[in-house]
């Protein structure tokens, strides 16, 4: 009773393993270890987290690598979490996008439909909600007008999900992040970024002027929310396939964010205010009411919990490399 976890070297990835081998689960990764950030983070994460799981390198465009694995450990569930992230990145580097999200997501499931896989589990984002929704985000507001290629992306993933399923009675469940934090986190989102400033003494950029608003999600709920889904398959019917927030329903503002970022470095930020990205939301804010009622899904973490433990992190991991 194999679960694969693709993307097992990532920041919730390895997280997520840990967990699943905690349970004492048979667990086998894969990722690719690209250069998006450094690969030595997420090797020094690996060897932190779950140096025990099976991970293997692979890429999801490696179609017959990815069926070589299928046959070898014949996965009855799937935690799909590989996938090019970051909307910024998006913008310069679209193809990285199309060839990881989509048809990577393509391959995976087809390997899930055609190897009997009970259950794929897959990251969606809160990106997806784009202009058309309006907070607090639901499940039921459209998705159908993103800021930005990768949020387009992870759209496609829902509709393609909800394709097999339809087709193929593929149970899979789709699981929108709201912008997760922890230690051993990725270092191109704001709580390393601005943790690693504030450290060193450096001025970190303040977009849009610090009139944003962010439902930053701490690492811990997040994997209690992956494996609660994975636990709970959607029912059996025409189409079994269901999508989830994860967020903390308690969006931050990003100022606040800031100044505890400052109180646990233990001096002041130095902030350059700058015009609103291309890409960016001015704010996300999650309904997790239906995570609640069928998972049990309940965020318990605030930032004046969650954030002084990134910034012990990074004065630790960085050193003076901060």
């Amino acid at each position: 009773m194999t679960i694969l976890v693709t993307g097992a070297a990532g920041f919730i990835g390895a997280y997520v393993c840990r967990a699943l081998a905690a349970r004492g689960e048979s667990v086998v990764g894969l990722d690719s270890y690209n250069d998006y950030y450094d690969p030595q983070l997420k090797r020094d994460r690996v060897q932190a987290l779950c140096p025990q799981v099976d991970i293997r390198t692979l890429d999801l465009a490696d179609r017959e690598g990815l069926a070589a694995l299928f046959e070898e450990v014949a996965p009855t569930r799937v935690i799909h979490l590989a996938a090019q992230a970051g909307v910024r990145y998006s913008l310069t580097h679209p193809h990285a996008y199309v060839e990881s999200n989509l048809a990577g997501f393509v391959n995976m499931l087809e390997l899930c439909r055609h190897r009997g896989v009970q259950h794929l589990v897959y990251a969606s984002s809160s990106s997806v909600y784009g202009d058309s929704a309006t907070p607090p985000f639901s499940e039921d507001q459209r998705v159908d007008q993103p800021r930005s290629l990768y949020a387009a992306t992870k759209a496609a993933n829902e509709l393609m999900a909800h394709t097999y399923a339809h087709l193929y009675g593929l149970h899979a469940t789709g699981l929108r992040f709201f912008t997760v934090y922890g230690p051993w986190g990725r270092p191109d989102m704001a709580p390393l970024l601005f943790s690693r400033a504030v450290l060193a003494g450096r001025p970190i950029e303040v977009f849009n002027h610090g009139r944003m608003r962010r439902d930053f999600t701490f690492i811990d709920d997040i994997v209690a929310g992956v494996l609660a889904a994975l636990d709970h398959p959607p029912p059996a019917g025409p189409a079994p396939h269901r999508v989830f927030n994860l967020g903390n329903h308690t969006p931050v503002e990003l100022e606040r964010f800031i100044e505890v970022i400052a109180q646990a470095a233990g001096r002041p930020a130095q902030k350059l205010y700058r015009d609103m990205q291309p890409g960016d939301m001015v704010e996300t804010m999650a309904d997790t009411s239906r995570a609640k009622a069928a998972l049990g899904f309940e965020p318990r973490t605030p930032i004046q919990t969650g954030l002084p433990q990134v910034v012990a992190w990074c004065r630790e991991y960085f050193g003076g490399r901060a």
